[in-house]
């Protein structure tokens, strides 16, 4: 199909040429040395030695800046990370350094007396932060189950279905549906407010559909598909915008959608950068594309029928195209307002550019238009000048609009090898199967 030129929301107008078979090849290779990269550097440094599980905290030359506590999250990523690579033919390196993680958090994280996973621990894995987060929970689960289809070792399926199961008892709101997400040690609400005890998020509620459908593929158990299906259509008819074609934020318990607040355990909360006042109803334009490939994942993986998504998948992908694509300067924009689309953070953060990269290759798999592909490159001519520190393969964690360095920092206690690292590999995969039609 012929593309023609298209004038943006903010006035700038895409690409109309077509990309090339020649320049797919060219970029199916630069994707599979980005990944090689990415892996290279987390394999000769994310290993603590002297404790058991990872380091994460790395500046700009790579070196380490000491890990002085442990999230389960970035735990968790690390293990899904080794072990999506084994599943994709890697080597016993990351076997064992997968199994060096579960070791790791089963033995620092698991709570034998009210079940489930504490969110942090001190570097030695001595307790720091016993709450209960669902975000943690979720990767947990995805985690373990992706591990337990890599190695088929039974401790995998075994923590991932005894963490679903205590969401299912304690974190479940059989009034209003979905899921509580902060809780003290003993599963009570947290306070409400900053505390997140009255709030529910699509960020949750995504990564739980995210670990639920590799849980479902772990163990092939219907009450697994069943809580995914409930999961897909609780984000779509509630968590997004069916107007504007963008994500919700967070809502009140009775599914009511409320003005964003940093709360505490979260990204938001922690990360460096502008900040847009606060409480305001924002839409993040890199979450809303990774919602479409996630559920384009979850559909496929369950075995449901994708046709009735379909509609929203691409109201999605165009928001994001029409409103959170720079294409003046590349990459895509932090934030934006709900009720507009415009973008009121210009920042380009790790996280968004790496995930929009794998959208749009799936949006262009499943309609074919040429603007996801430009999309595409358009991002990733972006990433690969400003995002990627020469000679290590990583990502910094931030820029400005133009590609200016905020910070230049590699890894911290949220950002290691999971957002670039799965980027990394889903583009690969899907840049040389384009390559092969």
């Amino acid at each position: 199909m012929e593309s023609q030129s298209t004038t943006t929301s903010s006035g700038y107008e895409m690409p109309a040429e077509k990309i090339t078979k020649e320049q797919i090849h060219q970029l199916a290779g630069e994707a599979i040395a980005a990944r090689d990269s990415i892996m290279k550097f987390w394999l000769e440094r994310c290993e603590d030695k002297q404790h058991g599980g990872f380091l994460t905290n790395f500046d700009a030359s790579g070196k380490d800046t000491g890990t002085s506590e442990k999230y389960l999250n970035t735990q968790c990523r690390f293990i899904w990370t080794f072990s999506s690579l084994l599943r994709r033919g890697g080597d016993k390196e990351y076997e064992r350094l997968a199994r060096l993680g579960v070791d790791f958090i089963i033995e620092n994280f698991w709570d034998e007396h009210y079940g489930g996973f504490y969110w942090k621990t001190n570097r030695d894995g001595s307790e720091l932060d016993n709450g209960k987060i669902v975000y943690g929970e979720s990767f947990a689960i995805y985690a373990l189950s992706e591990y337990y289809l890599a190695t088929k070792d039974p401790r995998g399926l075994e923590y991932a279905v005894k963490t679903f199961d205590a969401l299912q008892k304690y974190c479940a709101d059989t009034r209003y549906g979905g899921y509580r997400e902060y809780f003290n040690q003993d599963w009570t609400p947290e306070t409400p407010g900053f505390g997140g005890g009255d709030r529910k998020t699509l960020d949750s509620h995504m990564h739980l559909m995210e670990s639920f459908t590799v849980l479902y593929e772990a163990s092939q158990q219907e009450i697994h598909r069943r809580k995914l299906k409930e999961l897909i259509d609780l984000i779509i008819d509630i968590m997004v915008d069916h107007t504007r074609g963008s994500g919700l934020n967070q809502f009140n318990l009775a599914w009511e959608s409320v003005p964003a607040l940093s709360l505490k355990r979260t990204w938001n909360a922690e990360r460096f950068g502008e900040r847009p006042a606060e409480p305001t109803q924002t839409t993040s334009y890199g979450h809303n594309t990774e919602l479409v490939w996630l559920l384009s994942r979850a559909l496929e993986i369950g075995g449901f029928d994708k046709e009735p998504y379909k509609g929203i998948m691409k109201q999605l992908m165009d928001h994001a195209i029409q409103n959170g694509i720079d294409w003046q300067y590349g990459g895509v924009y932090r934030d934006g307002l709900r009720e507009t689309g415009k973008p009121i953070v210009l920042e380009k953060e790790f996280w968004q550019n790496a995930e929009i990269l794998t959208g749009m290759l799936d949006a262009y798999k499943t309609f074919g238009n040429e603007e996801y592909l430009q999309a595409f490159v358009n991002v990733w001519r972006f990433c690969q000048k400003y995002m990627v520190i020469e000679n290590l393969g990583e990502w910094r964690t931030l820029c400005d609009q133009k590609g200016n360095i905020l910070d230049g920092n590699i890894g911290n206690p949220w950002k290691v090898s999971y957002h670039t690292g799965r980027s990394a590999m889903e583009v690969a995969d899907r840049l040389r199967e384009l390559a092969n039609k």
